[in-house]
């Protein structure tokens, strides 16, 4: 008999609560189980990353989950290595599954003799093997032209639209979206646009790198719910600046939808003593104890989103399906109402 290809998940060690979802998920989508490929991702005593899949992968295609979270470059050498690995066993395909694609804010020169760094992440993708990634909100829409192969790139603003008009339901009409900077302007304007509410933007001068001279809202917040939307959250300095800001020019409250939390060092600590009333963020960087246990830190998953768009990856169907709420809400198993 023909063998008939299906789609396998292989996870390494960056983010093993959202590759299990994404099983689950696939299974439910299925009506058959689906767990995730018998594999060992070790260390030698140097440090030296080890790989050995104990299933056949021969034809077969496959689906690395794994971000390029903290620590970067360790995450990064296990998905190379798991792919090399996966190549060398005669796999049929492989696809990246990077939920939050690292290295990505390093995309162009911006002084002499700096690297694009995201490009050489690319390069390496391609050379270790993988032939299609698939990964969300990258950081700017252009990376996707530093690689020769496709790339899929969901969009978290579809769920964060589902999120807003089940959590605001009955008070749409006082909602602000606020871009925290110029850059993110394209994609605070997206959600708005689905939300059918009123934009506004931060704009922040520096003195000098890393230190924030002075904010300017550009648009008014006088009596609105403003809710600061961007792709990612490091140290949420800026972020809870932002938010005082919004507040002394008259926004009644202050929310953050952000797509990815690095959280790094005080993050966690500043929003929890913070003016925002809640600040949202998606699983695709596996959110830490210190996360779960803030009081105004919520997490919204995207298991969901990534199942769907991996069989329709593999089935060879639309993935710009999945960005239109109406495709979404179902999906999302009525968490979400679909509006």
């Amino acid at each position: 008999m023909p063998h008939v290809q299906e789609p396998k998940l292989i996870a390494g060690n960056a983010n093993q609560p959202l590759a299990q979802a994404i099983a689950r998920r696939m299974s439910m989508h299925r009506g058959k189980k689906m767990g995730l490929v018998d594999a060992r991702v070790e260390r030698f005593n140097d440090g030296e990353i080890f790989v050995e899949v104990f299933e056949n992968v021969r034809g077969e295609d496959m689906y690395i989950i794994q971000p390029t979270s903290n620590p970067a470059n360790d995450n990064l050498m296990e998905l190379l290595i798991m792919c090399d690995a996966l190549r060398r066993s005669s796999a049929a395909r492989i696809t990246a599954v990077i939920p939050y694609f690292g290295y990505a804010r390093q995309d162009r020169r911006t002084k002499a003799r700096t690297p694009i760094s995201s490009k050489l992440v690319a390069n390496m993708l391609v050379s270790a093997g993988v032939e299609r990634v698939l990964t969300m909100d990258l950081h700017a829409a252009q990376i996707q032209g530093f690689f020769d192969i496709p790339v899929d790139n969901l969009y978290a603003s579809p769920i964060f639209a589902l999120d807003i008009a089940n959590q605001f339901r009955g008070r749409t009409d006082e909602l602000m979206i606020v871009s925290p900077d110029v850059g993110g302007v394209a994609r605070a304007r997206e959600l708005a646009k689905r939300l059918n509410a009123p934009l506004s933007i931060v704009d922040k001068r520096r003195e000098k790198p890393g230190e924030i001279a002075e904010m300017t809202v550009i648009g008014s917040v006088e009596g609105k719910i403003a809710l600061i939307v961007d792709d990612m959250c490091d140290t949420a300095g800026t972020l809870c600046k932002a938010a005082e800001v919004l507040l002394e020019n008259g926004a009644k409250e202050v929310h953050s939808y952000i797509t990815h939390g690095v959280m790094s060092g005080p993050a966690v600590e500043r929003v929890t003593n913070s003016v925002m009333k809640s600040l949202v963020i998606t699983d695709t960087i596996a959110p830490t104890k210190a996360i779960l246990d803030a009081p105004n830190i919520r997490v919204v998953p995207t298991a969901p989103i990534f199942a769907q768009a991996i069989l329709n990856i593999w089935n060879g169907t639309s993935v710009s399906s999945l960005f239109e709420q109406d495709t979404l809400g179902p999906i999302y198993d009525g968490m979400y109402a679909a509006e």
